[in-house]
Formats: C-alpha cells, sequence, structure tokens
C-alpha cells in the first residue's frame, strides 16, 4: 500500500509502504464498539462514594416516643427518609474495568487505523518537529495539512518543542506511535503520522501478530 509522504508545506517529498496487516483491515463496526467501550470503562476511577445511614452523622437517640404523638414512629434521624439521612443504594467505589486481550487490542487498532484510510484522514509526514515551540507555527501547519478539528499527530519519540507548541490548540492531541489505541485513532477528524512512526508501529505489529 502506497501512500505520499508530505513535509510541512504540505508538499510531496516522496512516498513509503503502508503495511497491509495495519492499513488494510475490514473494519467491524460491532468488534470496534466493544474494544472503545472497554477502554472508556478503563478510563473511570469508580471513586464516587455516598454515605449509609451507618456513616452519616447523627443519630442514637430516637426522635420522639413510639407512641401517642401523633406522628409516624421514628427511629433515627439517619434515616434515608430523612433530610440529611443515609442514601439508600447509593454508588460505593468499585471497578469499572473490563479485560481485553492484547491481540484484540493490535486488531482494533489496525482496524481503526484502516477505518482513517480508506476514508482519506490518513496523512504521512516526513517530519513533524517545530522548530520553535511556538504555537502559531504548529497551527499553521495542522491548517496546511488539514488536521481539522481533532487532529492527531503521532510521531516515534518525544519531541518538547512540538509538545509546547501543541498544548494549547484546542482539540489537538499528540500520541506516541507505542501509545496508540483505537479509541484515540477513531475520535480523531484526522490521524498526521511520522514516516519514522509507521515503521515503529510495523514493528509492534511483528512483535505480535494482528490476530485474524
Amino acid at each position: 500500500m502506497q501512500i505520499e509522504v508530505l513535509n510541512r508545506e504540505g508538499k510531496k517529498v516522496g512516498s513509503c509502504e503502508l503495511p497491509e496487516a495495519l492499513f488494510g483491515q475490514k473494519p467491524e463496526p460491532h468488534f470496534l464498539h466493544e474494544v472503545v467501550t472497554a477502554y472508556l470503562a478503563n478510563q473511570r476511577s469508580g471513586t464516587h462514594s455516598t454515605k449509609t445511614r451507618g456513616e452519616v452523622s447523627g443519630g442514637g437517640k430516637k426522635p420522639w416516643k413510639q407512641k401517642h404523638t401523633g406522628r409516624a414512629r421514628q427511629g433515627s434521624n439517619r434515616s434515608p427518609i430523612w433530610r440529611h439521612g443515609g442514601i439508600t443504594f447509593g454508588p460505593k467505589p468499585h471497578s469499572y474495568r473490563q479485560e481485553m486481550t492484547e491481540a484484540k487490542k493490535r486488531l482494533a487498532l489496525a482496524q481503526a487505523l484502516s477505518a482513517k484510510y480508506s476514508e482519506g484522514n490518513i496523512v504521512v509526514v516526513d517530519t513533524f518537529g517545530v522548530d520553535k515551540p511556538k504555537t502559531a507555527i504548529m497551527s499553521a501547519v495542522i491548517e496546511t495539512l488539514k488536521g481539522g478539528r481533532r487532529p492527531l499527530l503521532v510521531n516515534s519519540a518525544v519531541d518538547k518543542a512540538m509538545k509546547t507548541a501543541g498544548k494549547n490548540i484546542q482539540g489537538l492531541h499528540l500520541c506516541l506511535a507505542g501509545d496508540l489505541n483505537a479509541y484515540t485513532v477513531l475520535n480523531a477528524s484526522r490521524v498526521i503520522i511520522t514516516k519514522d512512526a509507521t515503521e515503529k508501529l510495523a514493528a509492534i505489529l511483528k512483535q505480535g501478530k494482528v490476530a485474524k
């Protein structure tokens, strides 16, 4: 699979071969939905908590005597039916984690990249390093490459100037090739990836073959 390699000015400077196993898969919507749902579930901290009637302050003394008051009997002002009382069946801290095999993750990544490639939203550049950590420079490059509202820039190594220049651009997501996942790819309006990053992705593929 041949694709043009562009420079930061959007001009063609060569071409490169994209791995068929990473960019030539047939996307399966139900499978991608399963993987994305698991990924989002794993991002949840699960720390939400409410207090039961045994944890709220107060109580200890019966609000009023059992009989002959004309009111309903009450045993504690910590009851859930009282204001400031405990919460019945409220959320408690727990894990939302959903296990996903490495083979499924790799296959989902390949299908996500393939989906973007078939849409024409994969752009390969020779390098994306900016000369100065300036937001204006980064913004101009993204506009030239038609990154859209949520561009994803994939690099093979950490570039501090690039990171500094892009941190104030709304919707921009910077990612290393080794950290790429299906959700990040699918959520992007356009994937702009360096030639070195495609080679690194191919190396990751060789370490563990994408499941068929």
